[in-house]
């Protein structure tokens, strides 16, 4: 039976449990990217529930529109992004942007469904910004019991 996993790049759980909330801080004043790449998967908050029937996932992706979003079933891995554009200017007709905090570029979360699924398996239903993902679970086949015997040489 596979259970269902968010898929972790370059990441050691160790470190992740180790790690100072004030991290992503004081690494912004030297790093703004690496800050970034830390804050980033806030955009996709994701719960997983497990029911008898498969799992639920529900995945936040504020501001984004339903032509925004893209899910993508292969090896056995769900890949669930997202994009949005803004305009590269910093000015519009009223003046110069002191500070943009609102996301504009895209991301991304893979999770590990199980190589039996298939696309067809998988249901999705995007509304006011959440994302609803339903992944059956596959009932493994009971296997026949073989009759394994032994020759008896003599």
């Amino acid at each position: 039976m596979a259970m269902l996993m968010p898929m972790r790049r370059n990441r050691n759980l160790l470190s992740e449990l180790m790690s100072d909330p004030f991290d992503a801080f004081f690494d912004a004043a030297t790093a703004p990217v690496q800050a970034m790449q830390k804050m980033s998967p806030s955009l996709m908050r994701t719960d997983i529930k497990e029911t008898d029937a498969g799992f639920e996932l529900t995945i936040d992706l504020p501001g984004f529109k339903k032509d925004d979003v893209q899910a993508e079933l292969k090896d056995g891995y769900l890949t669930i992004a997202a994009q949005t554009q803004s305009e590269s200017e910093d000015k519009d007709e009223k003046g110069t942007y002191v500070r943009k905090e609102r996301f504009s570029g895209k991301c991304s979360r893979t999770f590990y469904v199980g190589d039996d699924i298939e696309e067809d398996d998988i249901r999705a239903k995007f509304e006011d910004g959440v994302l609803k993902i339903a992944v059956p679970k596959k009932q493994e086949q009971p296997k026949l019991e073989e009759k394994k015997t032994i020759a008896i040489e003599g």
